[in-house]
């Protein structure tokens, strides 16, 4: 008999075999809209810039920094990250200026626009993996249950990474009545999660879409994609525009820099508050993530060549991803941002703050930093007086 019973064929049976977390391959209409794209040649996603999407150089020299032992404990904090307990009476209130921000960690960041609450890149879970018993962990907890968070408007995902789409994350809120803005291809991940298609809203680069009185468009971004053993890059990866009746925000999700940045600048902005990953670079990966410096130019140029608006620094502090120690991504942006005169808010994980009322600027990680090194400071002066302890070490935890 045929057309009863399940489905036998060894497709059929590599995709039960397929972890949930890996999430679903794109098909049927969603894989031939992801082949009509202008940014799908030659059987993939294309970056707007060329990028490398694999470390390169030696691999033994990379486990050698990445497993060095001084190395390793520069990478985690010395002592135990201050969280802000986000509480319902943080949010419960509406933002004075019409426009406030909580930053949960690494990207994830609850923004208040304009009457309406979008939540980009949230990440829950312990860890930023495939599996629960293995791969980077959290070095700090949530703020607050996702439920404490109250109702959201439309979750932003920037791409399927595991530090930025995180299954137990998106079946809890699948579970409300939130609608999704993804990039194409992602929402097959979302309905194999129980999200229906129906609060889907999947955009190439440079389209939008309207929840409420919030025009969300996907811009582009350099970076690549992935989650399973077979990585096909059917899904893409965006930045995000949000942008509302009185404020206008951007998520970088995670990028290289490119010269894209100003021509999404003059279309969309000036922004009230960008939100920029400048954190988990190494120069093994240069094409796909920012250093603080280039995050700070990418900035600039969203902003039209000028220091405006406010800078949130997202994709450091939670997760030890990269080489560089814990605590450089802060102590770099604060250097680069004060030179060039641009607004940089340094709230904890869970710390509310308005952009346009009164920034949180302690450097609040030196109290549990190791001694960070400044490699990217600039010279002393010939003649100058000896810093102590040198020009190159920064006792941070000491401050």
């Amino acid at each position: 008999m045929t057309g009863t019973g399940p489905d036998r064929s060894p497709r059929a049976r590599l995709r039960a075999l397929r972890p949930e977390s890996f999430g679903a391959e794109p098909a049927g209409e969603r894989l031939a809209r992801i082949r009509r794209s202008p940014n799908f040649r030659n059987g993939i996603f294309q970056n707007p810039e060329e990028a490398r999407r694999t470390p390169s150089g030696s691999a033994v020299e990379f486990a050698r920094v990445y497993f060095e032992k001084e190395g390793r404990a520069s990478r985690a904090p010395a002592g135990r990250i201050p969280v802000h307990p986000t509480t319902v009476a943080d949010l419960a209130r509406p933002p004075a200026t019409g426009l406030r921000l909580t930053w949960a960690g690494h990207s994830g960041v609850l923004a208040e626009i304009d009457g309406h609450r979008v939540l980009f890149d949230p990440v829950w879970g312990d860890r930023c993996s495939p599996f629960p018993f293995a791969g980077p962990k959290r070095l700090h907890p949530v703020p607050a249950p996702l439920a404490a968070l109250g109702p959201v408007d439309v979750v932003v995902i920037s791409h399927d990474h595991y530090d930025h789409l995180d299954l137990p994350t998106i079946k809890e809120l699948a579970a409300t009545d939130t609608l999704f803005a993804v990039p194409l291809g992602v929402g097959a991940h979302l309905e194999r999660w129980g999200v229906p298609a129906s609060r889907l809203r999947e955009l190439d680069w440079n389209e939008s879409t309207e929840v409420g009185g919030l025009r969300l468009t996907a811009t582009p971004a350099r970076h690549f994609c992935g989650r399973g053993l077979r990585n096909k890059q059917h899904t893409l990866w965006a930045s995000w525009v949000v942008r509302g009746p009185e404020h206008r925000i951007f998520h970088s999700g995670d990028t290289g820099y490119f010269s894209g940045f100003r021509d999404i600048g003059a279309e969309h902005g000036p922004f009230d508050a960008t939100m920029i990953q400048l954190g988990a670079y190494a120069d093994f990966w240069p094409d796909i993530h920012m250093t603080p410096a280039e995050g700070l130019r990418a900035h600039l140029d969203l902003q039209g060549g000028r220091p405006h608006g406010v800078l949130l620094p997202i994709h450091w502090g939670t997760f030890n991803l990269a080489p560089h120690p814990w605590a450089e991504p802060a102590e770099w942006t604060g250097d680069a941002a004060g030179e060039a005169g641009q607004a940089v808010a340094f709230p904890r994980p869970g710390e509310p703050f308005e952009p346009a009322g009164k920034l949180p600027e302690e450097p609040w990680w030196r109290a549990v930093s190791r001694p960070i090194a400044r490699p990217w400071a600039s010279p002393r002066p010939a003649g100058a007086p000896a810093e102590v302890p040198g020009p190159d070490l920064d006792l941070a935890g000491d401050r």
